[in-house]
């Protein structure tokens, strides 16, 4: 099963917890080999890749992106799932940093945003986001 958007318990939860305090938002991007926009997209039927469609997805939400206060913190590329199912294999892997999920949620109700969202439906193969509360003084070892 793929997973691309939120389900609604899952987004209701998100709503639920508090909205004024930093959050992190850890990605798990899989691409499709070729990218699938709508009949009437500009894009649609245009020889582009998955990773050119999230691509553009990136770049065209950009501003809106800095505008709610978001800022990539950390970005890494999978190389082997060493623990876990192998299939869930990834392909791009990245922690969005937001000041408050409010920030988050001003950003994904944006009417422009939702419009350019398509980029990353077309792109996309599977996903998974997770949010997070920052430790921000983590201890030495591999806990809190």
């Amino acid at each position: 099963m793929a997973y691309i958007d939120p389900d609604r318990e899952a987004w209701e939860v998100f709503k639920g917890l508090p909205r004024d305090q930093p959050i992190q938002m850890l990605n798990l991007i899989r691409l499709k080999p070729k990218a699938e926009y709508p009949e009437g997209h500009p894009d649609h039927g245009r020889d582009l890749t998955g990773l050119d469609a999230y691509r553009a997805y990136g770049r065209t939400t950009a501003h809106i992106f800095k505008r709610v206060g978001g800022k990539q913190i950390w970005a890494g590329r999978p190389q082997v799932m060493v623990t876990g199912p192998g299939a869930e294999a990834w392909d791009i892997a990245f922690i969005a940093e937001y000041p408050s999920s409010a920030a988050f949620i001003e950003m994904v109700r944006d009417p422009e945003y939702r419009q350019l969202v398509q980029h990353r439906t077309a792109g996309v193969d599977d996903s998974r986001l997770l949010r997070l509360d920052p430790i921000r003084e983590p201890g030495e070892g591999f806990s809190e």
